[in-house]
């Protein structure tokens, strides 16, 4: 298949690197409208054209599929003309504004029969997949509550750009900083709740003024609840000031009970006290210290065959996608889960919007 990148920005490497890495591919192409940014990307990845227009690239370098990395107001446009070119897309989060633009896309993807992905990485890191299987095993039992959570780092690179720049597309977004970062917080919490969901959030920025209106009309901290028609709740705190900077969540089930780390990609079930008096207290932090030993020796086996770096995760999804293309499994990313997240963003941006 070729492959042509809507979008040389940052992220626009991160899928070049992958692309190779899988060799499923050739990466043969590249366009944005800053002839710089297109040229710079050309110099990067040997092979690769670059063109100022989406149409022209598909159609000169006749693709099979375009990877769209661009801010997500052009999404909609960008997606849906790429199908109707006979392209399958794979789209960087947030996948669209709103639901209404996402069902566009959708249905697009359904009217030309192309394969639409979206890059929800997580789900594809090691305590991702690991909780799939414990879900597939029903090793959990029914689950009752989620708890998860997600530091935004304003001193990092992306929150350097976001605040250094009041014009910046983050800005622009309905939800502003945390609609950045919800996809990936709610892509994993999503295939616990059946629709409709409630959702309940309240925002307020906890750094000092800047002077800056656009700056300083930007909440930093986020805190949601979801209930799902199954009686499955989540509560959620996205935080640009917690330390150390969190990415985790805590599953709750009948049967067990799992806490997941991604950023150390360790999934461990939860201390229980089976002893009584002193030594159910005693016995639990030992057992937590094996498991989490037998993680570190699993990922340190990982780490020596090369699977342990920033963006394996992706390339396990862009394996799945890649797989759905060529008609040998589903869509990783199901359409359900896409248009959820994106309906329950709509309900934290609205919440957000209610006077208090």
């Amino acid at each position: 298949m070729r492959v042509g990148i809507v979008g040389c920005g940052k992220i626009a490497d991160g899928h070049a690197e992958q692309l190779r890495a899988i060799g499923r591919a050739d990466l043969v192409a590249a366009c944005d409208r800053e002839p710089l940014m297109v040229e710079r990307f050309a110099q990067r990845w040997s092979g690769v054209t670059g063109h100022a227009d989406m149409a022209d690239m598909i159609r000169a370098e006749r693709l099979d599929v375009v990877h769209i990395v661009t801010p997500p107001d052009s999404h909609v446009q960008l997606a849906c003309e790429a199908m109707e070119l006979g392209c399958h897309v794979f789209l960087e989060k947030p996948f669209a504004l709103d639901a209404a633009g996402t069902r566009r896309i959708l249905d697009a993807a359904q009217a030309t029969r192309r394969r639409i992905g979206v890059n929800y990485l997580y789900n594809f890191e090691t305590p991702g997949l690991q909780l799939r299987d414990l879900m597939a095993e029903h090793a959990l039992g029914d689950v009752v509550h989620v708890d998860t959570s997600y530091g935004y780092n304003l001193g990092g690179d992306y929150g350097i750009a976001v605040m250094g720049d009041p014009a910046h597309w983050v800005h622009r977004l309905p939800g502003k900083l945390f609609h950045n970062v919800l996809d990936h917080v709610l892509a994993k919490v999503v295939p616990f709740l059946e629709e409709p969901v409630v959702v309940n959030a309240f925002a307020h920025r906890m750094r000092p003024a800047s002077g800056d209106p656009a700056l300083d009309a930007m909440p930093d901290e986020l805190r949601f609840t979801l209930a799902g028609a199954n009686g499955t709740t989540v509560s959620g705190m996205v935080s640009s000031h917690a330390r150390p900077v969190s990415h985790a969540m805590k599953v709750y089930g009948t049967r067990d009970t799992v806490e997941l780390d991604y950023a150390a990609r360790t999934l461990v079930r939860s201390a229980r006290q089976d002893q009584p008096s002193a030594l159910g207290r005693l016995f639990p932090a030992w057992v937590q210290a094996l498991r989490f030993a037998r993680s570190g020796a699993k990922n340190t086996g990982d780490f020596m065959h090369h699977r342990f770096h920033y963006f394996q995760c992706m390339r396990v999804l862009l394996g799945g996608f890649y797989d759905a293309i060529e008609g040998k499994g589903e869509d990783p990313v199901p359409h359900a889960h896409i248009l959820r997240v994106a309906t329950v963003i709509d309900g934290i941006v609205e919440a957000l919007e209610r006077p208090a």
